[in-house]
């Protein structure tokens, strides 16, 4: 018989999960590499315009250097000329402007100022003033577009300040374009926003083309710069950071969040007039699940789900339809055990009732009495089977087997007298038991004491132990017995047939007050004779 195991619908959903996780996990590592190249390409386009919008301020710078050099004096007019001529509304995104710093000394600030209240409205006076050490002062001469944010920043000392100071004397040094560190712009008005300049040095090319005239230069807010290049560059939610130098906390230029921080970046180095700055892309994409990974998860538990459920049916199947086999097999089994203990049954009875007629033909003198008392005895014996088929061949009780008996012999409340414990008997002891109460009760009907009136029967059992019972049969009030009698079939019936059959010896006595009869019977357990329930108890387990 095949066997059908009861795990194998969880089996089978475990193992479409596996699968389906292990897809997933494809799915999404597959997404990690094409997200890392998204960041790969966002921060190399990101980190080009970066630099694209530094070319091009520093060409701004270089061409006006060269202007500048050429004349003696830089005048407001030319300045204001020059710098209309670059449209820095539309190509000159993320600036604050440009501004002309001239280099003085400082025996120089008094005349200074004065030119400056003339040709500048709003100036205002140099500062911080120098110190006894400090030779070049770079005040912060004009600063275009001409808005109340940038005159904060007029007559400011650039060359005070170290960050400042360090990157005008590094574009001396090299006469390129160069980018400051972080500084604070003097036109935040108090703000903290970081920023940085880009400066380049304007060399004297008529007298000498050593001096330094000045510088022209572009101020930055990062954030602001940042920002403009973004313009022109899709963000796709991701977060960017742009720092100068190495990607620290403290170096943060400008930061633009992403929606969700994840902390799976990709850097590239930049360089923003001749200054190393490193820009910082961060994926928005957090750890939640892709779509098509979502998908394949609810899909993939879907399937497991219904593949359970069925292997969950048919398993379940399988097993109902082996144990409808088993259960056929044992009834086939009951039937075969049925037949041969009828058959086993019937064999009996007939031996019975064969050994019946013989004794019976062999005491009758005439027709009518063999045939009156052969009625008698099938009788009786039918009536212990009524018993024993309503009990469906089970345990018969004593006190039914004896009232059945006795029953056509009730004349009277008082002639009949029985008694004894609840024992029950197999159905081969009840027959026996049967038709030796039948015999008793004939021949007292006959002859003994329900022959007359004033006779009684009494009838008593015991449970002697508890596989034996013990029936007595005791006759009062009839004729008297004689001594001297033949012997009957009836005696030999009981002393005989129903002595074997019973496996006791049967106490018989034909005392002279009345015949009195003890039967032993045996009180076997169910499971020795009753089939059926034997089997049944077997299907049940």
């Amino acid at each position: 018989m095949a066997s059908y195991p009861r795990a194998a619908p969880i089996a089978i959903f475990l193992l479409i999960a596996a699968i389906t996780a292990l897809s997933v996990f494809a799915i999404e590592r597959g997404e990690r590499r094409r997200e890392e190249a998204r960041l790969n390409e966002s921060v190399q386009a990101i980190a080009s315009a970066l630099e694209r919008r530094g070319n091009t301020s520093s060409a701004y710078l270089r061409a006006g250097a060269a202007l500048f050099g050429t004349m003696q004096v830089v005048p407001p007019s030319l300045f204001r000329r020059f710098v209309s001529e670059l449209r820095l509304d539309s190509d000159y995104r993320g600036a604050e402007g440009i501004g002309w710093a001239q280099a003085i000394s400082p025996d120089q600030i008094a005349q200074f100022e004065r030119q400056m209240k003339l040709e500048v409205p709003g100036s205002k006076p140099v500062r911080p003033l120098p110190d006894g050490a400090r030779t070049r002062l770079t005040p912060v001469t004009y600063l275009l577009p001409d808005t109340a944010r940038n005159r904060r920043a007029l007559g400011y000392d650039m060359y005070s300040e170290p960050t400042r100071r360090a990157a005008m004397d590094e574009a001396v040094r090299t006469s390129r374009p160069t980018a400051s560190g972080p500084v604070v712009l003097a036109q935040e008005g108090g703000q903290s926003y970081p920023g940085f300049l880009i400066y380049m040095p304007v060399f004297d090319q008529v007298t000498d083309a050593r001096r330094l005239k000045g510088f022209l230069y572009s101020p930055f807010n990062a954030g602001d710069f940042l920002a403009s290049v973004l313009q022109l560059e899709a963000r796709r939610d991701t977060g960017i950071r742009l720092y100068d130098g190495p990607s620290r906390p403290r170096r943060l230029l400008a930061e633009i969040p992403p929606t969700e921080r994840t902390g799976r970046t990709a850097q590239r180095e930049v360089m923003i007039a001749n200054r190393p700055m490193v820009l910082e892309v961060e994926s928005s994409r957090g750890g939640s699940l892709s779509m098509l990974s979502m998908l394949t998860l609810l899909f993939g538990l879907l399937v497991a789900s219904l593949l359970m459920v069925v292997a969950r049916l048919l398993t379940q199947q399988a097993i109902e339809d082996q144990a409808s086999l088993e259960w056929l097999q044992e009834q086939n089994s009951i039937r075969d055990t049925l037949t041969r203990e009828l058959n086993h049954r019937v064999k009996n009875t007939l031996a019975n009732v064969l050994s019946i007629v013989s004794l019976t033909r062999r005491r009758a003198t005439n027709l009518d009495e063999f045939a009156e008392g052969l009625d008698g005895r099938i009788r009786a014996l039918s009536a212990t089977h009524d018993l024993l088929t309503q009990s469906d061949w089970g345990t018969t009780a004593i006190r039914s087997v004896v009232e059945a008996e006795l029953a056509p012999y009730a004349r009277a409340e008082g002639s009949l007298e029985l008694g004894g414990p609840p024992v029950e008997l197999a159905p081969n002891d009840a027959l026996s038991l049967g038709l030796a109460i039948h015999e008793l009760a004939t021949n007292a009907a006959k002859y003994g004491a329900l022959s007359v009136p004033e006779g009684r029967v009494r009838v008593t059992w015991a449970l002697d132990r508890e596989d034996l019972a013990s029936v007595r049969w005791v006759e009062t009030g009839g004729p008297p017995v004689a001594a001297e009698r033949p012997r009957g079939f009836g005696t030999d019936l009981i002393e005989k047939i129903v002595a074997h059959e019973l496996r006791h010896p049967v106490d018989l006595q034909f005392l002279p007050g009345g015949v009195s009869c003890t039967l032993l019977v045996p009180v076997r357990l169910r499971s020795e004779f009753e089939i059926r329930t034997r089997q049944r108890a077997t299907l049940t387990k």
